[in-house]
């Protein structure tokens, strides 16, 4: 229960542990307000306008490189503390907080005024009724990227101070605030409210619970608008090429709604399965890369390069591997998963088979979108954030093509195929330039491992595709039996491939537990034992 305490600090393992609860606790809290918006707004034209209007805050936030502003803050200001230098951190922070935030309410502003334009431009297939209603929400929307912003570099001093527990906390009180402003307020302002209550959220999470953890530690703040301060100035040259570059991370999610614009409801199904889908991401990608980031900048910045290279590589196979064994689980049990969280109120059964569809689709890429979290911070922590945004940003701009060669093909269902392609592809590049600049070697992963997992996971998959042929869907009782089956089934499959082809995942996944297999070197672990995103 010690690492429960806001002061406590952690090692990678307890910090990773930390981050896979609370994110997993925020993912809940994520599909109970999908759940609600899907039982309250079903899937139709009033629900595509409000999850389109997240688009546009998104552009702004991504163009300030404000996704990756705690990665790229935390090495800058994790050098300074770790050599005693407190005031150049001090004044690091006073001064990139300060310009940047003038700089995100001049573009919140800006971005205000032009809202109605832009909107037109993203989602031309949208009828008048609809676009009115998407501009209107996306105005209430963007002051909230100011609060983002903000936090954001605070949740840099708390995390390179390896104190996680408010970073943590942040998206809990962010989804919890939607789904309050929906209670609180559909009656009267409809689905407005959630908008409300997302702009409330991101006051109360991103920004307040991070400030006050950040003051317990003796954090203070005062203006600054040194735009020659070093660090800072160091910290523009990182963050440019994010701010410049466009990630497919990020850009999914804008290319699918682009497409699925024209199709009642169709933007609605798929960020339902792609929320959805974000729960495994979340514990076992993003957690785990969070949580690595400031061990990773650390080994880099000591000049341990093997044992750097070591720990994203353990890292990436331990990750990768268990991503493997769960799609094989998510794959075969979509329906009833996604028939028992959305099938009430205006949310049929129709609705929820193709949404179900797109799920399964998105499935087949966990341990794709898993490792790629671990790739892109190996990069960031090494002080390298160009290569990766030029790859990332020419990955996205190949791709275009295919999905739209995808969704002309195949329907909405080959835009969730085009996803798969397009996290491929860009896993692959960040792993391929990470081997050539040798950093992290793909021949020392362990490959072997991974193709054990692999193989119990397709074994797995065939098992539990057979089970549910047989188990009808639809109705709560009919979900929990089929995925009790499924469910049944995978369990017992996994465990006999795991133990006839003599994998060691398990026995590395609890090694995982030491310091040195988490790329924690034992120096850092002499702390006090007895004592962070949407």
């Amino acid at each position: 229960m010690r690492v429960l305490r806001p002061s406590h600090q952690h090692s990678a393992f307890s910090a990773t542990l930390l981050l896979m609860t609370s994110l997993m606790l925020a993912r809940v809290i994520g599909y109970l307000r999908e759940m609600y918006v899907a039982w309250a707004f079903g899937a139709g034209p009033k629900t595509d306008a409000y999850v389109a209007a997240f688009q546009i805050p998104d552009y702004l936030f991504y163009l300030l490189a404000g996704g990756t502003t705690s990665i790229t803050f935390i090495s800058i200001y994790a050098r300074h503390t770790s050599r005693g230098e407190n005031e150049k951190a001090q004044a690091a922070f006073n001064t990139t907080i300060t310009v940047m935030s003038a700089i995100a309410l001049a573009g919140t502003i800006l971005v205000e005024f032009f809202t109605p334009g832009i909107a037109r431009l993203i989602f031309p297939k949208f009828s008048a009724e609809q676009m009115d209603l998407c501009v209107y929400l996306t105005r209430v929307l963007l002051p909230g990227q100011i609060f983002f912003y903000a936090g954001g570099i605070v949740s840099a001093v708390l995390l390179s101070r390896r104190m996680f527990l408010y970073p943590a906390l942040a998206p809990v009180f962010y989804g919890s605030s939607i789904i309050l402003g929906g209670l609180i307020g559909a009656h009267r302002f409809g689905i407005a409210a959630l908008a409300y209550g997302a702009l409330v959220g991101s006051f109360l999470g991103p920004f307040l619970i991070n400030s006050i953890g950040a003051a317990k530690t003796g954090l203070r703040y005062s203006w600054n608008f040194d735009f020659r301060n070093p660090e800072f100035l160091e910290w523009v040259k990182l963050s440019i090429p994010l701010m410049l570059g466009v990630s497919l991370v990020s850009a999914d999610d804008w290319i699918l709604r682009y497409f699925a614009s024209g199709g009642a409801g169709e933007i609605s199904r798929l960020n339902y399965a792609k929320r959805l889908f974000a729960l495994p991401i979340s514990i076992l990608g993003q957690a785990a890369g969070q949580a690595s980031m400031p061990f990773f900048a650390r080994l880099f910045g000591e000049g341990k390069r093997k044992e750097f290279a070591e720990s994203v590589n353990a890292s990436v196979y331990r990750v990768g591997s268990a991503a493997l064994l769960v799609t094989a689980l998510m794959a075969t049990a979509s329906l009833p998963l996604v028939d028992l969280a959305f099938h009430r109120g205006r949310f049929n059964f129709a609705d929820a088979q193709s949404t179900a569809m797109y799920f399964a689709w998105f499935s087949l890429s966990l341990a794709l979108w898993s490792a790629q979290a671990l790739y892109a911070r190996a990069f960031y922590a090494a002080g390298n954030t160009l290569t990766p945004m030029v790859a990332s940003t020419l990955i996205v701009i190949a791709s275009l093509p295919m999905y739209s060669a995808m969704f002309h093909r195949y329907g909405f269902a080959g835009l969730a195929m085009a996803s798969d392609l397009g996290i491929l592809l860009h896993t692959v590049a960040i792993a391929w330039l990470l081997h050539r600049r040798g950093l992290v070697l793909l021949s020392g992963m362990a490959w072997g491992e991974i193709g054990k997992a692999l193989l119990a996971a397709t074994a797995a998959a065939g098992a539990c595709y057979a089970v549910s042929l047989r188990v009808a869907s639809g109705g709560w009782r009919r979900d929990v039996t089929a995925l009790a089956a499924i469910g049944a089934t995978w369990l017992v499959v996994v465990t006999a491939g795991l133990w006839l082809t003599r994998s060691r995942l398990w026995s590395d996944l609890r090694r995982g537990k030491r310091p040195e297999a988490m790329g924690e070197p034992q120096a850092v672990v002499e702390r006090t034992e007895g004592g962070v995103e949407p």
